[in-house]
């Protein structure tokens, strides 16, 4: 990811890696749709992430957020978990799921947030990864290894 970046780029950079993101979550999880739209009252609303989840046999939605974990994400997540329910949610389904992922969380902030709440809804917080520590030193080795060989050429042209 930029070191600027916006939900929407976050959300595309997630489907773009979508195998690696579900391996990330835990099994058992299917990709319904990105931007999924809900109605409500005549207005359009759009969940950044849907998934249905096969062991839980229900729908889990995604809220992707680039900054700290504020309260009144919890009260979105619920308005949209609400309208999965009575709009979308199949009978023979379990109660929708929502994931809250934040770039940071204070702990205690959620807790108070969550307090009162009775909704199956998670924060948590992520990070971007780095390059993966074998791919970076695979990568070190065959740069060591193009300056040794520059270095040995340079000694047979003197």
């Amino acid at each position: 990811m930029p070191e600027k970046y916006s939900e929407k780029d976050l959300r595309l950079a997630i489907i773009g890696n979508l195998k690696q993101f579900i391996l990330e979550i835990g099994k058992d999880f299917t990709f319904v749709d990105q931007e999924y739209p809900v109605q409500v009252g005549g207005s359009d609303f759009f969940i950044d992430l849907l998934f249905y989840h096969r062991g839980l046999s229900c729908l889990v939605a995604f809220e992707l957020k680039i900054t700290k974990f504020k309260p009144e994400y919890i009260s979105k997540m619920d308005f949209y978990l609400e309208a999965l329910d009575r709009e979308h949610k199949k009978p023979n389904e379990n109660p929708s799921i929502g994931v809250i992922l934040c770039a940071s969380k204070d702990d205690e902030v959620v807790e108070f947030a969550m307090s009162r709440n009775l909704s199956p809804t998670m924060v948590a917080d992520y990070t971007l990864k780095l390059i993966d520590k074998n791919l970076l030193t695979q990568k070190l080795k065959e740069f060591k290894g193009l300056i040794l060989d520059s270095e040995q050429e340079d000694d047979t042209d003197e």
